[in-house]
């Protein structure tokens, strides 16, 4: 790392250490303390509902904080765990160094960083999301020579008592600006505060939705991502979500990354982009064209797409915005630039240098090659999404369609262009297969897969029945036909889960 990226780098450690994030050493963490005399730590991991926990400590001594940094700390797994019981439920919970970062709102200043599961006997423990990820990257490139990486679009929404000022016009939010935005400046501090927690930012944006119901307002925004490993990937979206409900409290608002507020109106997913590289390459494109390596990770995608969506879509109301005319996918295929599609290939910057050429034509310097950015974009998962098991299938999902010799092929028969209007697969008059209509169905597609998912002992055994019960605990068959035109009921249900994931 060179002295511009660390001056340009926002997470406070990374300044004063003057060394990339994924070098912080346990000594780095405790040298930055004493010399900002910050006097609190936190550890933070997720549970069975998806949210960061914490747990703090305040340090008496450098010996009982490097204690704290190296043998981490015993927590009830039975309290954070569904599937462990309270006979033997305790687990260790030991800092992963690189996720350090200053806390924005504690009173008392603090580092957070995030933790690893293990188990009594000091192994990681199996059923963890982050080992099962862990598990799934490395079988990965193992086996195929790729490393996958990505990142996810978080759209929520913010709910504000109704004022007349600047009034939201329906369904138009899309980029808007202040003070037609409300709350952009949440937005920007939030962005503000996801860097110096280390998170990588694309931009954020107001997006599509935009309401006024019961005399409150909601507005909706959006913030993404670049593209890092699977892990950090994740590490963003938990860390973001957090700083966000932590922001929405400040300001007296509530911030909801529930799938559907309102019927009629734009619900909130969290698309996921993803690319393969090698030796740093990407190989998304080969020749200005979509490579058959894309191809192949496609198909992997639309095979397992029904049961992903047992991690993507873990609510009842997830299967409300699955639903046709809302720009969410309904369908098992893909396209480029179509936002109706399941996976969509969306624009590449295959022609950058001569856009900034003709847009900038007293500019005579040579910008040189630009690297491929091509990503291809899974738009079914949405912000109650179990995102370490969720992104645990979808490597696993890319590592079948690049095992899958004629993956290329496979995928091509589910190609639908631009104006996929006629809802048919390239050009054949058939229409692709449909994605899950309730959690009850999404269940019953992961047990039909449950083997793929158990490969390599990726996913333990009994994790995908325990999720198949959970899951079908719902009781929520044929949901949609029952609540049709029922809005005190689906009003209802989407209080139940307004604070999802």
């Amino acid at each position: 790392m060179n002295d511009n990226e660390i001056l340009l780098n926002h997470n406070e450690l990374v300044q004063f250490l003057k060394k990339p994030q994924k070098e912080f050493t346990r000594d780095d963490i405790i040298r930055f303390m004493e010399a900002r005399d910050i006097r609190m730590l936190n550890f933070r991991y997720v549970a069975d509902d998806g949210k960061l926990k914490s747990l703090n400590f305040v340090p008496f001594s450098r010996n009982h904080l490097r204690s704290i940094l190296t043998a981490g700390e015993r927590v009830d797994g039975s309290s954070l765990f569904s599937f462990i019981g309270s006979g033997a439920s305790d687990l260790y919970v030991v800092p992963r160094y690189r996720t350090a970062f200053v806390n924005p709102f504690s009173r008392i200043p603090a580092i957070d960083v995030l933790c690893s599961f293990y188990d009594s006997d000091g192994k990681p423990l199996e059923s963890a999301g982050e080992n099962i990820l862990r598990k799934a990257s490395s079988r990965l490139t193992s086996l195929t020579g790729f490393t996958m990486k990505a990142f996810g679009e978080l759209e929520y929404y913010i709910k504000s008592p109704h004022s007349d000022l600047y009034p939201l016009t329906d369904q138009k939010g899309y980029h808007q600006a202040a003070p037609f935005a409300k709350f952009e400046t949440l937005r920007v501090r939030a962005l503000e505060l996801c860097a110096k927690a280390g998170c990588r930012i694309k931009y954020g944006h107001s997006e599509v939705g935009s309401f006024t119901f019961e005399e409150f307002d909601y507005e909706q925004h959006e913030i993404e991502f670049l593209p890092v490993e699977m892990d950090e990937a994740v590490d963003q979206l938990l860390v973001a979500k957090w700083i966000l409900r932590n922001l929405g409290a400040e300001y007296g608002v509530e911030v909801s990354f529930a799938p559907k507020i309102a019927t009629g109106n734009a619900g909130s997913g969290m698309h996921i982009h993803m690319m393969l590289e090698k030796d740093g390459v990407n190989h998304m494109v080969e020749n200005g064209k979509l490579s058959d390596t894309a191809k192949k990770m496609i198909y992997g995608l639309l095979h397992f797409s029904r049961s992903l969506t047992a991690f993507g879509n873990t609510i009842p109301t997830s299967y409300l915005r699955l639903v046709p005319h809302q720009e969410a996918p309904t369908s098992i295929c893909w396209g480029d630039r179509n936002r109706s599609v399941l996976v969509r290939v969306p624009l590449g910057w295959n022609g950058a240098m001569n856009m900034i050429k003709d847009a900038n034509p007293a500019d005579t310097a040579e910008f040189g090659i630009m690297p491929s950015k091509q990503t291809i974009e899974l738009r079914s998962p949405d912000g109650s999404a179990d995102i370490y098991k969720l992104f645990s299938g979808i490597v696993i999902a890319a590592e079948h369609g690049l095992e899958t010799k004629n993956g290329h092929e496979l995928a091509d028969r589910l190609y639908v262009g631009p104006d996929a209007s006629s809802g048919c697969i390239n050009g054949s008059g058939k229409r692709p297969e449909s994605l899950p209509g309730s959690c009850h169905e999404s269940a019953e597609c992961l047990l039909a897969q449950k083997a793929l998912y158990e490969k390599g002992s990726v996913f333990p055994a009994g994790m995908i029945e325990h999720i198949a019960g959970r899951l079908m605990s719902f009781n929520d068959k044929d949901m949609s036909e029952k609540l049709y035109n029922r809005n005190d009921e689906i009003g209802n249900l989407v209080k139940q889960f307004l604070h999802c994931g």
